[in-house]
């Protein structure tokens, strides 16, 4: 499995025999699931048989559910033991327990629903997020200062201190999400490229290699 930028918080949480190994740069032990932020880095996930739920969730979502910022998952990844402590191995438990997908889904809901906080990302911050999404990433800060009323400084603080990345930086992994989609289905690095607002195939080609470490070429091939 190959973990890169998203515009989700991805979380999986294994629960068969066989434990996660993750391929890096900052390698750590093996364990039982994972939780990435919107850029985690290029990651490889290697296990015997993956047995897991997977969970993908706004920023604004997880800011509520996760008990950590997605700020301090920047750049790196955590196992759900770092983020819900020793209920999250009783979760794996349970999971391993059930019989079929319905039951684990109902069960994963319940745990999330008993760690919902009152902790809400800023309205201003969701707002600037939802804009990032619905204009698939063509928006620069001075728009989203505009549609906030808050000073650039402010939108870049805030935001990047609730969603875990800046906003400039959430709009690339946003256009960058579409084009990576949009190459999958077989249209062309050229058509993607002016489709997607880069301003050449060598602006494609660098957020391609920066973010998911393939080539859009190599990408359209698969």
């Amino acid at each position: 499995m190959r973990i890169f930028a998203r515009p989700e918080v991805t979380v999986v949480i294994q629960f068969g025999d066989s434990r996660l190994t993750v391929d890096g740069p900052d390698q750590q032990p093996t364990f039982d699931g994972l939780v990435a932020g919107l850029v985690p880095g290029i990651r490889h996930v290697r296990a015997e048989r993956l047995e897991c739920v997977e969970l993908r969730m706004s920023p604004i979502v997880a800011y509520r559910l996760l008990g950590v910022a997605p700020a301090d998952l920047a750049g790196a990844l955590a196992g759900p033991g770092e983020i819900w402590g020793s209920a999250a191995p009783l979760l794996c438990e349970q999971l391993s327990e059930m019989t079929t997908w319905a039951q684990r889904f109902a069960v994963t809901t319940k745990f999330l629903a008993a760690r919902e906080t009152t902790r809400m990302a800023d309205p201003e911050v969701a707002a600037c997020w939802e804009r990032i999404i619905a204009d698939r990433g063509a928006v620069q800060v001075r728009e989203l200062a505009e549609l906030t009323g808050w000073s650039r400084q402010r939108v870049w603080s805030r935001f990047t201190a609730q969603v875990g990345v800046t906003p400039k930086r959430a709009a690339m992994v946003v256009r960058f999400r579409r084009a990576f989609d949009l190459l999958t289905v077989g249209r062309s690095a050229a058509e993607v490229a002016v489709a997607c607002g880069y301003s050449d195939q060598s602006h494609l080609h660098r957020d391609m290699a920066a973010f998911a470490g393939i080539t859009p070429g190599a990408l359209a091939a698969t």
